[in-house]
């Protein structure tokens, strides 16, 4: 399992506080500091069945300028300014070892998720 957070963010905190209760190992991966590739992205986001524009936080996505068409001929473009700027990605990102993939914001995602992993 690999967890995509931000030490600053608090459900990131939260996240990697119930994960480690559970005794769940998982691989943190400091998206700010170690920065996905577009391709990287693209294949998070094919797996959630999300788009970029989905997953782009807005106060970030208007600090960093982003002001795009929210459809299929700017993908790629999204794609590539949320890498130039990593905050713009909501967080955390949850990948499943059965490559499940999920924003584990609330309560009862990120329940689902320890449930599935300590299966």
């Amino acid at each position: 399992m690999e967890i995509w957070i931000n030490p600053a963010c608090t459900k990131c905190r939260v996240a990697k506080s119930e994960l480690d209760a559970a005794g769940i190992e998982y691989t943190e991966r400091r998206y700010l500091d170690d920065v996905p590739t577009t391709a990287e992205l693209s294949a998070v986001l094919d797996r959630m069945g999300l788009e970029p524009w989905d997953i782009a936080r807005p106060k970030e996505t208007r600090e960093a300028g982003i002001d795009l068409p929210k459809d299929a001929a700017h993908r790629d473009d999204w794609l590539a300014a949320m890498v130039a700027d990593p905050r713009t990605i909501q967080r955390p990102i949850i990948t499943l070892d059965d490559g499940t993939t999920v924003i584990a914001r609330d309560e009862e995602t990120l329940g689902d998720v320890v449930r599935r992993a300590g299966s």
